[in-house]
């Protein structure tokens, strides 16, 4: 059956198209984000929502939305978005940051400009008839230093522009390298630097808890006196209060605001006042940027409900198409590994350790260690996936680390995975065969070589004669097949186990006939995901 998307926002007509090229099975309803008792009603038949910011999707949509697999925001900000309940709802939330990064850095420009002439106020005068020439009197960009605060996408291209525009250009951003900061042509400088030498600053980070209030009124009391900000990154960045203070006192020239820290902004302390410029939140408000995003959402969340690629996603790490294709076998192969450990352990979890071996330390770790984590959770919670595992493990407490080294062995890449817990470890290691199939080689550091079938049992014994013959003539006797045999050992007469691949689930009462030999320190049956 195809995957359902509903798209509950405006979207364009070619997105909406991208999805049906691709067999997806969409529903387009751009009005019905703005109801949300309905959108709960339906919400639950879907696969995918693909939405604008319009569409508020709650804890309460995600209870009801039994289905869901992945929401796509056309655009940046998710705010509309419960990521907290979606990642434990084990629910990929992506944006779409690309498709309008040229946009958003125009607008700043553009602001930058009209604070710099005082555009908006002169055209107002010279609408109402007036003719207030000496009034607007402006300053030129050329020459002037701007203090880019967070170089990165949209960040870098405004640094670009206004080298173009003859500007100095000095950036404050700690992931900011030399390196990469002398090819933007541009000075790397720690924030206080840049308060003190700007003429003018433009603000291009996300709202975290280290950015809020990055402009506060002490940081703002540093800024050059004639200093103009510009704000179209996100509200909550600058003290508005204080900035207003400064306005009025002359410290500050002017301000230009596209965004502000409560949204509709219906009043805030920066309107009506001189040379402040105030626009509707219009970063990405351009026809191209509009319909960019809407392509670039609809691609994606296509490529990830057909081929599981995962592109910008704000709660697990990204994969692309290509590594995909290679990684899917070893996502498979980690899933089994946890799965293992998972079914294998009833005492709390305190640690997972993930070592990566060969070729596979070289893949997207931070994707198949998701992978690992979700098979050991699923024992205890089979609703949970790639996305609410390391939500789950956090909330847990437990400890993940992760190890890649060059190839040490036989195969050219393998993966092991050791559980903590109070009174013991565990390990199994696995590699995929050149067939693409997924193998246990060791299990608790006993060589192996065992196929993966979604039924198995597994037996540990002392070594002693008769073991093999016990096992066969018991399932036999009792109408299990086996379809595979795998037995390894620590040494001569030590600890021995065997995993054997059977057609369907041993019974209890079979599972009880071989506890009753007294041959066997543990009998455990096992379940494996295939397909």
């Amino acid at each position: 059956m195809a995957p359902k998307v509903l798209i509950s926002d405006k979207l364009s007509e070619a997105a909406v198209q991208i999805f049906r090229d691709r067999g997806i099975d969409v529903d387009f309803q751009p009005d019905l984000g703005k109801d949300k008792d309905k959108l709960a009603e339906v919400i639950g038949q879907y696969d995918g929502l693909a939405i604008r910011s319009a569409t508020k999707v709650t804890d309460k949509i995600l209870e009801a939305a039994t289905n869901l697999k992945v929401i796509g925001r056309a655009g940046i900000g998710v705010d509309n978005v419960d990521r907290e309940a979606a990642s434990k709802k084990g629910v990929i939330v992506m944006n779409t940051p690309f498709g309008n990064m040229v946009t958003t850095a125009e607008h700043a420009i553009a602001m930058m400009f009209a604070v710099a002439r005082q555009i908006p106020e002169a055209s107002a005068s010279t609408h109402a008839g007036k003719w207030e020439k000496s009034k607007f009197m402006g300053v030129e960009l050329t020459g002037k230093t701007l203090g880019v605060i967070g170089a990165g996408n949209i960040g870098g291209i405004v640094c670009d522009r206004a080298r173009g525009l003859k500007m100095k250009v000095a950036a404050y951003d700690p992931f900011l390298s030399e390196e990469k900061a002398q090819k933007m042509g541009v000075e790397k400088v720690e924030l206080e630097d840049l308060l003190a030498r700007a003429d003018f600053i433009t603000l291009h980070v996300p709202l975290t808890d280290t950015t809020r209030n990055i402009l506060s009124k002490e940081n703002l009391a540093k800024t050059k006196k004639g200093v103009r900000i510009i704000n179209c990154a996100r509200g909550g960045l600058v003290d508005e209060e204080a900035l207003a203070e400064l306005l009025k006192s002359g410290h500050v020239a002017g301000a230009a605001f596209d965004v502000f820290s409560v949204e509709p902004a219906k009043e805030n302390p920066l309107f009506n006042l001189p040379n402040v410029v105030c626009t509707p939140h219009l970063g990405a408000a351009t026809t191209e940027a509009q319909e960019n995003v809407a392509l670039q959402v609809a691609d994606q969340m296509s490529n990830y409900l057909l081929t599981g690629a995962v592109e910008n996603a704000l709660n697990m790490p990204s994969v692309t198409a290509e590594e995909a294709k290679v990684m899917g076998p070893w996502i498979k192969l980690s899933d089994h590994l946890g799965s293992f450990i998972g079914q294998m352990t009833d005492e709390p979890v305190k640690a997972i350790n993930i070592l990566y071996d060969g070729s596979v330390s070289e893949m997207n770790l931070a994707a198949l260690n998701c992978s690992v984590v979700a098979g050991i959770m699923k024992r205890a919670n089979p609703d949970v996936n790639m996305v609410s595992a390391p939500v789950i493990a956090k909330e847990r407490g437990i400890k993940i680390s992760t190890t890649n080294q060059a190839k040490s062995g036989a195969f050219d890449g393998y993966i092991k995975v050791t559980v903590v817990t109070d009174t013991r470890e565990r390990s199994i290691a696995g590699t995929v065969f050149s067939d693409g199939k997924p193998r246990f080689i060791q299990i608790k550091g006993i060589n192996i070589d065992a196929e993966v079938g979604a039924h198995m049992l597994y037996t540990t014994n002392e070594d002693v004669p008769g073991i093999i013959g016990t096992l066969g003539q018991t399932l036999g006797t009792n109408d299990v097949n086996i379809a595979n045999f795998t037995l390894g050992r620590a040494a001569v007469k030590g600890e021995a186990i065997a995993l054997l691949y059977v057609d369907a689930p041993v019974p209890g009462e079979v599972l009880g006939k071989l506890e009753a030999t007294g041959l066997f320190n543990q009998v455990k049956p096992l379940a494996f995901d295939v397909a």
